[in-house]
């Protein structure tokens, strides 16, 4: 692409229609080489378009580790991707400063970069590591920058993670902490496939099409996300957003069901990336600006890991979709 078409492209891609087609063909793209997930698929868009980073969750197997690597082949994206084990160090992500004896110059450091130095990288089965390591993805999440031996290094941009977890049952995972949790912009969920999208698993129908085109760039996913902030909110809107948030603090006016099972509930990063997803919701959906079927749309997967419950709630098995749901059908009401 040359510098004419692709400054053309990022133009294009401030205009609400355009927007709309080139996140179509992303998915498209991502589509030919995952069967079914579509929501899934969804949600790590609306993550790569806000700036923002993805846990995805669902048990081995399920494709996505695959629908990662698509994303960076469709948007033309450098990615790195790091296996998380209990031995895997905190150098092993961020990188490390190594000292050479040169002949002329004598000692001197050297930094070399790890695998986080990438637009979008892959930290398969974060809940493996030691808490120590999933920590050093707390600087790069945040400010964008990873700091080794005093120095501070900024990651390039866009920078997403896009993080996947086992369910926290299965034997080996360490729980992410809730500073780490609210980190992700949104929480996804890799549910089991149908009975007719696991014959066409089986079936190897999509072997003639695992390339995936590049359909976009960084440009034009900047220029989506600049987009993505002037929509407007209406302030009816923003209530209904500080609303829900409230709602789901256990606090003596909380619904019974808050007040029964959340220990802990949603901060104010939640309602940012309430409004966030759901404005970009609302360009993919065709509108020009954030309604509530938006923060309806995006409430489970950017709350249900802001939001931790208690021990009765895992006694009498309430998940934490129950009492999401449970807070927004009263604010409905």
């Amino acid at each position: 692409m040359t510098s004419t078409s692709a400054a053309a492209a990022q133009a294009d891609s401030s205009d609400p229609e355009h927007f709309r087609q080139t996140a179509a063909a992303i998915e498209a793209q991502v589509q030919r080489v995952i069967v079914g997930q579509r929501d899934a698929v969804r949600g790590v868009l609306i993550c790569l378009i806000a700036d923002g980073h993805a846990l995805l969750e669902g048990a081995p197997g399920l494709g996505k580790t695959t629908m990662v690597r698509a994303f960076a082949q469709a948007l033309n994206l450098s990615s790195g991707r790091v296996q998380f084990t209990p031995d895997l160090m905190p150098a092993d992500i961020t990188g490390t400063t190594i000292f050479t004896d040169d002949p002329v110059e004598g000692l001197r450091s050297q930094f070399h970069r790890g695998p986080v130095f990438s637009s979008i990288l892959l930290a398969d089965e974060i809940n493996r590591a030691s808490p120590r390591t999933q920590s050093a993805l707390l600087e790069a999440m945040q400010e964008a920058t990873v700091t080794v031996a005093g120095e501070t290094h900024a990651l390039p941009r866009p920078f997403c993670v896009l993080a996947t977890q086992n369910p926290v049952e299965m034997h080996g995972t360490y729980p992410l902490p809730e500073a780490q949790l609210d980190r992700f912009l949104l929480k996804l969920q890799f549910g089991f496939p149908s009975s007719s999208e696991l014959l066409e698993i089986m079936a190897g129908d999509r072997e003639d099409s695992l390339e995936v085109d590049n359909v976009a760039d960084a440009g034009q996913l900047l220029a989506m996300h600049q987009l993505a902030k002037q929509v407007p909110v209406a302030t009816s809107v923003l209530e209904h957003v500080g609303a829900l948030i409230l709602a789901l603090q256990p606090s003596p006016e909380a619904p019974d069901i808050v007040r029964e099972y959340v220990r802990l509930g949603p901060s104010p990063r939640g309602a940012l990336a309430l409004t966030t997803a759901g404005r970009i919701t609302a360009l993919l959906e065709g509108r020009h600006n954030l309604a509530l079927d938006d923060i309806r749309a995006v409430a489970l997967p950017a709350l249900r890991h802001r939001v931790a419950l208690n021990f009765d709630a895992e006694r009498e098995a309430v998940d934490v979709e129950t009492v999401i749901s449970g807070a927004l059908d009263r604010l409905a009401a």
